[in-house]
């Protein structure tokens, strides 16, 4: 019985960790300035010849996801980290050229991925199809 009671401890503990996990990142993850409002973005998309396409969207969403999808410009996957974007502008990344759609904020390479991208009024980005 002290063994169930250790089972069950832990189990209990670890779903605790789970709950206060996920209200720190709902709390913490970065949030839009104009939440919820109307915004015009542009997105470049940069293909694997340098070639490039410009959109310019007009969009209530509050996340980048939210906006391409809106747009019909992405596909993907959904993972454990959210949206993993196979296709841009019916563009696939090829996986056995190790290819990969990299996502930019204005110039800076992203540390954030589509889902959790907020968007306000201006912003830029750029899907580039990289290798690695």
């Amino acid at each position: 019985m002290n063994k169930n009671k250790k089972i069950i401890l832990s189990v209990l503990g670890l779903a605790l960790a789970v709950v206060v996990l996920a209200l720190l990142y709902i709390n913490l993850r970065p949030q839009p300035k104009d939440a919820g409002g109307k915004k015009n973005i542009t997105v470049t998309v940069v293909y694997e010849d340098k070639s490039s396409s410009d959109f310019t969207i007009s969009t209530n969403e509050d996340y980048l996801s939210g906006a391409l999808l809106q747009e019909g410009l992405i596909e993907g996957s959904e993972s454990e980290w959210g949206l993993y974007v196979t296709t841009v502008n019916g563009v696939t990344a090829d996986d056995s050229k190790r290819q990969y759609w990299a996502l930019y904020i204005g110039d800076e390479y992203a540390s954030t991925g589509v889902d959790s991208t907020p968007v306000d009024d201006g912003d830029s980005f750029r899907l580039v199809l990289e290798t690695y």
